[in-house]
């Protein structure tokens, strides 16, 4: 029999006891697939007194360090996620000869490029598929498939949580806190949803997508982030009048000048645009591209299942480049683009507010935005009724604009001027629009 290649998996939960059971039960199979089979050596865990069912005790361990500085290991398995331990056990796991698969998406955002070089540095593999978009392949489309062509945007739904929230806001009418209330019920939100609903779950996969795309380093700090939280019922009716819908997008694209855009923001969607049917926890990745043109990946962007099955796509992967004496992937690092400062990225706009409904006030808006370069596409006007019956003050109008694409920093001052206005009865609401 072929001697077999050794495993070491640090973390067991969701995802991996899912991968852990995957190795232990169908070896005879993994073995045909990759030409030698795979022995599972140890599994890191925090604590050893939780039930683990399929897995032998004699295998965890809470040593981590002790396991990765193993320098018999072939590949090691990370899904502990944060920053450290994490980021040192790979390093030592690396350092040590081993080949390396995680899906932990805020390390990689943070830590990508000394990663990839120190995996280069040592000839090994580090792999990441299941760190972006759970089941869905579009790491290895990027950095693989894609390589000969040139790639100008990628723009996705890589949040389940957020897109389950947001379709059920917009499906049926339920609020912000009722649609978190059910998904943290279904399992698709944690107790503590601030990662998902604040936008940086997203804005780490948008850093590691920016890389790939354009390879160069982006770290998730200098990834504009805004969530959902601010939604409403308003912005939800806006969104229907205007035949969109509404979703959390992770978009980077290059500018004309060969600088990075990378952006995490609620926008709406045009109904015809791919995007805007990606119902549920399904995540959606757009990608627009000098020669293939625009592709879609879809599929299910979280859970065991569907993220144990892209770490074992990875495992599988990286196993038969140790068969082979190979480390497949290189660091696809080697430009320097800068990520230009939100306020010079381009988008078009919907912006409301409500006035007092006056002769004179509709043009003296338009004059603020024309002052500013901003051109509107699109004006829409509804009556206000009176909070009080009673009131005998001038009658209100609600404002919905559409401008052109626009500087988002033209757009902020044109809002700044607006909050200031005499005839202003409310705050400026501003939602970016896609594929409209």
């Amino acid at each position: 029999m072929s001697k077999p290649l050794k495993v070491a998996l640090l973390g067991a939960g969701v995802v991996g006891s899912q991968v852990a059971r995957v190795i232990l039960d169908e070896g005879p199979t993994l073995e045909a697939r990759i030409g030698r089979p795979l022995e599972l050596v140890g599994i890191g865990v925090r604590r050893m007194d939780v039930e683990r069912p399929g897995i032998d005790p004699a295998l965890l361990t809470t040593d981590l360090e002790a396991l990765v500085a193993r320098t018999d290991l072939d590949i090691v398995i990370e899904l502990i996620g944060g920053i450290e331990p994490a980021r040192s056990l790979l390093l030592t796991a690396i350092a040590n000869g081993a080949s390396v698969v995680s899906a932990n998406k805020a390390l990689l955002a943070d830590d990508l490029a000394e990663l990839s070089s120190a995996a280069e540095a040592n000839g090994v593999d580090l792999y990441y598929e299941a760190a972006v978009a759970g089941a869905i392949p579009i790491v290895r489309p990027l950095r693989e498939s894609l390589v000969g062509d040139d790639i100008t945007a990628v723009m996705g739904i890589v949040n389940g949580t957020t897109n389950f929230i947001l379709d059920k806001m917009f499906s049926d009418g339920s609020t912000f806190e009722d649609a978190l209330a059910e998904a943290q019920q279904l399992g698709f939100a944690e107790a503590d949803p601030t990662a998902d609903v604040e936008g940086h779950d997203a804005a780490a996969k948008a850093a590691i997508l920016a890389a790939l795309a354009f390879h160069t380093e982006v770290r998730s700090d200098e990834v504009f982030c805004e969530g959902i939280t601010g939604v409403t019922p308003s912005d939800i009716a806006a969104a229907r009048q205007m035949g969109c819908t509404i979703k959390l997008l992770a978009v980077t694209k290059l500018t004309d000048d060969d600088r990075i855009i990378v952006k995490v923001h609620p926008a709406m969607v045009a109904n015809r645009h791919p995007l805007a049917s990606v119902s549920g926890a399904y995540n959606a990745i757009f990608v627009n591209s000098r020669d293939a043109g625009d592709l879609m990946f879809l599929g299910q962007g979280a859970g065991g299942s569907p993220t144990a099955s892209a770490v074992m796509g990875d495992v599988v992967t990286v196993a038969r480049n140790r068969r082979r004496g190979t480390a497949g992937h290189r660091s696809a690092g080697y430009t320097s683009r800068a990520v230009a400062p939100i306020g010079e990225s381009e988008a078009q706009f919907y912006v409301s507010f409500d006035v007092v409904d006056r002769p004179g006030v509709l043009a003296r808006c338009a004059a603020i935005f024309g002052h500013h370069g901003v051109s509107l596409r699109v004006v829409q006007q509804n009556n206000l009724e009176p909070e009080d019956p009673a009131d005998e003050g001038a009658p209100g109008a609600r404002l919905g604009v559409m401008t052109h694409v626009t500087r988002e920093q033209d757009l902020a001052d044109v809002a700044e001027e607006l909050r200031v206005a005499e005839f202003m009865r409310s705050d400026v609401r501003i939602m970016r629009v896609e594929g409209f």
